[in-house]
């Protein structure tokens, strides 16, 4: 009797069949999950830097250098150029004011006062002379109105005894006319001479008078001449200490040219060099902070120079209440400027990861520590230590803050602790 043969299911044919197929579908499938973003990458946990995003207080300040600096520092300009012909003290002196620096020689300034005085001399002896002469002149004239007074006079007596003698019928018209025509003309001989007299001295006065003017403007310009000649010796204008002083014996300065300072010991400002990114936000008033033998101290912006060299520009602070004993001229100070007033916000402390992503998303650690994973985020303000978080993140959240160099597209990070 025949027996039935049962079918084998699992032949090896088909087995391997399915094995193959499978194969494919997983590499297919492994491919695709790698080409499509959703790659992950094993990271030892030793080698990032992990950090935790905190609500806190938060102001937006930028880091910068100053320079100690005198609060008052006044300029030894050359108002006459010469020849350094002395010194009387060295750089980093102290000095009082008036007190002289050195001295220049400029053998034509001086020729040129020599001249002047002699001009004023002459302007002055020629005034005496004419002052001599116009009194002389007036005089003269005084004696000729003397005479002319008495001539008057004496015609004035004979007309009135001619004229009684006249109507007496004592002597003829002819003489008595005579008187009359004498007396007439020794009248107006008088008024002319009163008029030359006074026209005299109306000149005399004025020729006097332009001559004393210009005596005056030389006597004027001969003090400038001496003022300039004595400006050849350089004084210290205020009290203070002398330096950067340019000058050595022998050696020629130009009119203008830069001699030195005067720094006012007073007190102190600080000039400081800031970028000029920060230009349009800089403004007198902005306070800043500095640390100097363990305590803190402030400055203040008192003055703020717009003009831009090398990409930076400048601005002067002031301290605010205390100055820091043992400070010194020219003294670096690392100072933090404030650009905003203290808010409180959510702080994602700073790293690497900003060069590869722009601040536009970050790996975030999954609650677990197991695993970190791509999240998009919004920041705002920065300063050196913090970005401002707008939306994103929570406190407490932790993230991977340091560099993205080598994970390329990766979507996720697993965490792996040696």
């Amino acid at each position: 009797m025949d027996r039935v043969i049962e079918k084998k299911k699992w032949t090896t044919k088909k087995i391997l069949t399915i094995t193959g197929i499978t194969a494919v579908v997983a590499l297919v499938a492994g491919s695709f999950y790698y080409t499509s973003g959703a790659s992950k990458l094993n990271v030892d946990t030793e080698r990032i830097t992990i950090s935790e995003v905190k609500k806190a207080a938060f102001q937006e300040f930028i880091p910068v250098n100053g320079v100690v600096l005198p609060v008052t520092t006044i300029y030894l300009d050359a108002v006459e150029g010469g020849r350094v012909e002395e010194k009387y003290v060295e750089d980093g002196a102290m000095m009082k004011k008036g007190e002289p620096i050195l001295k220049l020689s400029n053998t034509d300034l001086e020729l040129s006062l020599s001249n002047q005085e002699t001009q004023v001399f002459n302007v002055l002896t020629q005034m005496q002379i004419s002052k001599n002469n116009a009194d002389q002149n007036t005089i003269t004239r005084l004696n000729q109105m003397a005479e002319v007074d008495n001539a008057l006079k004496e015609a004035e007596r004979l007309y009135k005894v001619n004229r009684r003698l006249y109507d007496q019928k004592a002597i003829g018209s002819q003489e008595f006319k005579s008187s009359e025509n004498l007396y007439h003309y020794q009248e107006r001989r008088k008024s002319l001479t009163n008029d030359i007299l006074r026209k005299d001295s109306i000149s005399s006065r004025q020729q006097l008078s332009q001559m004393e003017q210009s005596y005056e403007r030389m006597q004027n310009a001969l003090q400038l001449m001496r003022q300039k000649v004595g400006d050849l010796v350089v004084r210290a204008p205020v009290d203070g200490q002398l330096t950067s002083l340019d000058a050595e014996i022998g050696q020629s300065k130009n009119k203008g040219e830069r001699l030195g300072q005067i720094d006012v010991l007073s007190g102190f400002k600080v000039r400081v060099d800031i970028d000029e990114h920060y230009i349009s936000r800089i403004y007198n008033g902005l306070v800043g902070s500095f640390n100097f033998a363990g305590k803190d101290y402030i400055l203040k912006i008192k003055k703020v120079y717009t003009q831009v060299n090398n990409g930076r520009f400048q601005v002067d602070m002031e301290f605010e209440g205390q100055v820091p004993e043992g400070i010194r001229r020219g003294q670096t100070l690392q100072i933090r400027l404030a650009l905003s007033e203290e808010t409180q916000a959510v702080l994602l402390p700073k790293g690497g990861f900003y060069q590869q992503t722009g601040g536009n998303w970050i790996f975030k650690v999954s609650q677990d520590g197991k695993t970190a994973y791509r999240t998009d985020i919004q920041i705002g303000r920065q300063n050196p230590e913090y970005y401002e978080v707008l939306q994103g993140l929570q406190p407490g959240d932790k993230v991977v803050t340091s560099s993205y160099d080598n994970y390329g597209n990766m979507q996720e990070l697993v965490l792996k602790n040696n």
